[in-house]
């Protein structure tokens, strides 16, 4: 610095402090003379909210379950004769009527053992001809044994008679020959002719005996012969059995749609060697109506039961129960179900039962296996309340509604919810008829705080959607079981 400036400095020092005083008084005075004449803050603006009356009407309450679509017949198609693949005669996921073919085994081993089943019953109807045949001759050797019988038994009784005549003779010639009334020769003659009588009985006795043997021998060829027949016909029968065996497994070959459904994917190619044993060749399944399978806990099924949805006696519905299917993609299945059974136990492992429910299925566009949700009214909330759930908040496990008040202040109320139907809530306790709940806006209010009610912007779509579904909103439910029955 320089030397003039620094003697200048120190010699006005005092004058110096005066002046940088007054610079900082006056500079204060126009900022606090800045201030005081500021307009003062505006208030703040109420908040924008969209805002519902609480409805008060009788609610359907709708209990969901998770469904299966099951065909009403699935008809597995399995090979009954062992033989390799030659065609395949439908086109797989097609509808097929009762009775087409669908797939060919090779049959030239079944006509071959066809035709040799045939050969064998001729081969057996020929010796049962011959049976019969051998069983004419037999009759005739009997009949013939009867009539040579009948000759020597009449032989036999006229060599009896002759020895009675010659022994009378004897008889008569004895007493004679002592008193010389007759010739030696005469007696000697007498005896003569009584030996040779008496020989000639016993042989025509034994003649008898002959015919009588040989007629035993034709009665007995008689029932060999028959014994022949029998045989013929008992082998005749087995080989008619054998082609009618040999017929049904030539029909086995082709292969036909027992059912009008529809055919999946063939599980066996063209070539593959087919046995009884093997896995099915396809399924085909009805599928207009289609099934589908829900389960109900124990405790649900007892409502059921109680509330007479379903008859316990005869396994159906009483009130012939609704059903409505939601699909995998969230949309509802336009054709309506109803109750179809309820199984016969209830699994001891998980507790539940299973029942199926049937849809009408034009156009066979729901298939087995797919999944979705089964819904129906299971009961009926008498003046329920209704507010939107997006009115409705949670905070640890406590539910919670910002209610406007006649100035238009938040009220915070803690409310007891009730059942889901579609997008409203059924409040059970915390509301009353008329009162306003804030349902667009709920993030940004605050206890106390004034704000400007709004008409919710979804009320009327909302509406819209309660009167298509005859009293309940389409939208999801998203509590399971059935709640309501107690």
């Amino acid at each position: 610095m320089p030397a003039g400036l620094q003697v200048f400095l120190q010699k006005n020092k005092v004058l110096i402090s005066i002046v940088a005083g007054s610079i900082i008084v006056v500079i204060g005075a126009l900022i606090v003379g800045g201030r005081s004449g500021s307009p003062a803050q505006a208030a703040p603006r109420p908040l924008d909210v969209q805002v519902v009356q609480v409805e008060q009407r009788d609610v359907p309450i709708y209990s969901e379950w998770i469904g299966t679509t099951d065909g009403m017949v699935n008809a597995d198609i399995k090979a009954q004769v062992t033989g390799y693949l030659l065609r395949q005669n439908y086109r797989e996921g097609s509808f097929v009527k009762k009775g087409q073919l669908l797939f060919e085994i090779d049959s030239r081993p079944f006509q071959a053992a066809l035709d040799q089943a045939r050969g064998q019953v001729a081969q057996f109807q020929g010796q049962l001809e011959q049976a019969n045949s051998q069983v004419t001759q037999a009759e005739a050797q009997v009949a013939q044994a009867n009539s040579q019988l009948s000759q020597m038994q009449a032989q036999l009784a006229q060599a009896q008679a002759n020895q009675v005549k010659t022994q009378l003779d004897v008889n008569k010639y004895v007493p004679l020959a002592e008193q010389k009334a007759v010739t030696q020769q005469e007696l000697d003659n007498a005896v003569q002719s009584n030996v040779v009588a008496k020989a000639q009985v016993e042989a025509a006795q034994a003649g008898v005996e002959t015919g009588r043997a040989q007629l035993r021998a034709a009665n007995a060829q008689i029932g060999t012969a028959r014994a022949a027949i029998a045989t013929a016909k008992g082998q005749v029968e087995n080989a008619q059995a054998t082609v009618r065996t040999a017929e049904l497994n030539l029909g086995f070959t082709r292969i036909f749609s027992p059912i009008d459904g529809i055919a999946g994917i063939a599980q066996a190619q063209v070539g593959n060697l087919i046995s009884t044993t093997s896995s099915p060749l396809t399924t085909v399944s009805t599928v207009d109506p289609i099934k589908v399978y829900f389960t109900l806990n124990e405790r649900e099924y007892l409502n059921f039961t109680k509330h007479n949805l379903i008859d316990a006696k005869q396994g159906a519905s009483v009130a012939q129960l609704e059903l409505e299917l939601i699909l995998a993609d969230g949309a509802s299945y336009p054709n309506k179900g109803s109750f179809l059974f309820a199984d016969r136990q209830v699994d001891p492992k998980t507790g539940a039962i299973r029942l199926a429910g049937v849809f009408q299925n034009p156009g066979n566009v729901l298939r087995p296996g797919q999944y979705g949700r089964v819904r129906a009214v299971t009961s009926t909330r008498e003046q329920g309340l209704l507010v939107p759930q997006r009115a409705v908040s949670e905070l640890q496990g406590s539910y919670q509604v910002a209610v406007v008040g006649r100035d238009n202040k938040i009220e915070f109320r803690t409310v007891k919810v009730g059942d889901r139907v579609g997008t409203m809530w059924v409040i059970e306790d915390g509301l009353k008829q008329g009162d306003t709940v804030v349902a667009e806006g709920t993030q940004k209010v605050r206890p106390g705080v004034v704000v400007d009610p709004k008409p919710f912007a979804g009320t009327a779509i909302e509406g819209q959607i309660t009167r298509e579904a005859g009293g309940s909103i389409k939208p999801g439910v998203e509590r399971s079981g059935t709640p309501g029955l107690k």
